[in-house]
């Protein structure tokens, strides 16, 4: 079932004949699960393509090998590690914007110092509707849209692992998400003049501070921090917007 939600489409699963959970799943499991789907897959193409036929004469076989590259591109961008360098953590936003824009949520991230850098693993996950909405309230209070959600949860997430890594341990979530309202949702959208807010909403704001922030950020290619961006969008965006 396909549900619309701010121009893109939510997917669901609603009804499954068979199924098997497991607790961890094998790269021969896996390879041998694509095998079987890649036959399959195939054989329904063929048998397709030889009652109606395939639209610009497209080649079953191809179609189905298609389907293993595609997916073994998704699980490399799902499942993989990247090393940051510690200036560097603008870069964890856009991996998570990243998985974010594949339909997957970002519900832990393992820091794993590697030599002078951090090696961040991330364990994404497939959520239900309004999750992001339900869980930033659940944490800050705060009660926006699902998109706006996801965005902060994301901007939280991050400065959890600023946390951690300047505390030498794993800062409890709830913690992190009170010292990130304090120290860095409020100050960032209290410096905007009430006369410059343009009917938005704080969490509108703050959004447009974090894509500002990341523009700073990859131009210069380093971390301008938050106080920096906050001030320059006031500065160069809202000023020049209601000029």
């Amino acid at each position: 079932m396909f549900r619309r939600d701010a121009g893109l489409m939510a997917a669901y699963l609603v009804d499954a004949e068979t199924g098997e959970l497991l607790d961890d799943l094998t790269d021969h499991r896996r390879e041998f699960d694509l095998e079987l789907a890649h036959t399959n897959i195939a054989g329904d193409l063929m048998d397709l393509d030889a009652s109606v036929g395939l639209p610009g004469q497209l080649d079953p076989i191809d179609l189905a090998d298609s389907l293993l590259v595609r997916y073994e591109n998704l699980w490399a961008e799902l499942t993989r590690s990247d090393v940051f360098d510690p200036e560097d953590q603008y870069l964890i936003e856009k991996r998570i914007g990243r998985l974010n824009e594949l339909g997957f949520d970002v519900e832990e991230m393992e820091i794993t110092t590697v030599d002078n850098g951090k090696q961040v693993k991330m364990v994404p996950r497939v959520v239900e509707h309004w999750h992001h909405k339900r869980r930033l309230a659940s944490l800050t209070g705060l009660q926006v849209q699902e998109n706006q959600a996801r965005r902060l949860l994301n901007s939280l997430n991050r400065y959890r692992i600023i946390l951690s890594e300047q505390e030498g341990r794993d800062v409890p979530l709830p913690v992190a998400a009170y010292r990130w309202i304090s120290e860095v949702f409020n100050p960032s959208v209290q410096i905007i003049p009430h006369d410059l807010k343009g009917g938005l909403d704080d969490a509108e704001l703050f959004h447009e501070i974090l894509e500002h922030r990341w523009y700073l950020s990859e131009e210069r290619h380093q971390d301008v921090g938050m106080p920096y961006a906050a001030q320059s969008y006031v500065d160069n965006v809202l000023r020049q917007r209601h000029h």
